[in-house]
C-alpha cells in the first residue's frame, strides 16, 4: 500500500504531463495519481465507480484545476472540505483562471493556495516546481494522523 501522495485532477492532458515533470523536477518522490475531471477525483477521493476497490488511504496533497468537466474543481473543492475525513488535507487550485470572483471562491470554500499556470513553459515548470518544494519540504503538515506530508528526494 502506498503511504503518501499526490491527486492531481486535471483535464488537460498536457497540463498534467508538465505538472508531473515539474513535480519530479523539484526532487518530490511522493507518487503522483491523476484523475481527468471533477467527478473522477470525487469518485477517487470518496472510493466510487472504478475507485470503490482501491487501497490507499486519503493522498497527502490535492493539485485541483478549477474548470474541469462534468464538475468543477470549485465542486470538488467543497465536497472535500466538508468531508471530516478529508478537509484537512491541503487543497491547491492550479487552474488558468485570473478571475477575481474564482480567486475569491476558492478560498471562501477552503482553498490552501491558488496558483495561476504561467502561460510560458519555463514560468510553469518552474512554478509547479516551487509547489513541489513547498509542499513537501517547507510547510509543516497537520499533526491530525493521516496527514503527512509528501516525501522529497533526499538528494
Amino acid at each position: 500500500m502506498i503511504d503518501r501522495y499526490i491527486l492531481l485532477a486535471e483535464d488537460n492532458p498536457n497540463d498534467a504531463e508538465l505538472t508531473i515533470a515539474a513535480l519530479q523536477a523539484s526532487r518530490l518522490v511522493s507518487p503522483i495519481r491523476v484523475v481527468a475531471d471533477g467527478a473522477e477525483a470525487l469518485d477517487f477521493l470518496f472510493y466510487r465507480g472504478a475507485y470503490a476497490g482501491r487501497k490507499e488511504g486519503p493522498p497527502a496533497l490535492i493539485l485541483l484545476d478549477l474548470k474541469m468537466p462534468k464538475v468543477d474543481g470549485l465542486e470538488v473543492l467543497r465536497e472535500v472540505k466538508k468531508d471530516p475525513a478529508l478537509r484537512l488535507i491541503p487543497v491547491v487550485m492550479l487552474t488558468s483562471s485570473r478571475e477575481e470572483a474564482d480567486l475569491t471562491r476558492s478560498y471562501a470554500s477552503g482553498a490552501n493556495a491558488y496558483v495561476v499556470k504561467p502561460v510560458e513553459f519555463d514560468e510553469f515548470m518552474q512554478a509547479v516546481r516551487e509547489l513541489g518544494l513547498f509542499w513537501g519540504q517547507v510547510n509543516e503538515p497537520s499533526p491530525v494522523p493521516g496527514s503527512a506530508p509528501v516525501k522529497m528526494d533526499p538528494t
